[in-house]
């Protein structure tokens, strides 16, 4: 653990973060706005990650739980679209 985080779920949030990051710059390449969705599929998943960082999985379990489901449905739309 890093300051009280778990280490696994800290390295799932930099890299949803950075995936986040490479999908904004490949809509702003490409103008395509398959790599758009799914950077912010993986920005939701980011966040999902934060929650429980934090510690706030149980305050926000259903709240977590429609981030994610709304982001893999986001990236399951949008893939045809690639």
């Amino acid at each position: 653990m890093i300051y009280g985080w778990d280490l696994m779920t800290a390295i799932n949030l930099l890299l949803s973060v950075m995936i986040m990051a490479v999908g904004c710059f490949g809509y702003a390449k490409s103008k395509n706005k398959a790599p758009y969705y799914i950077g912010a599929a993986f920005g939701l998943f980011a966040i999902s990650h934060l929650i429980t960082l934090f510690n706030l999985t149980s305050e926000l379990a259903v709240t977590m739980i429609l981030i994610r489901i709304f982001g893999y449905l986001i990236v399951l739309f949008s893939l045809p679209h690639i």
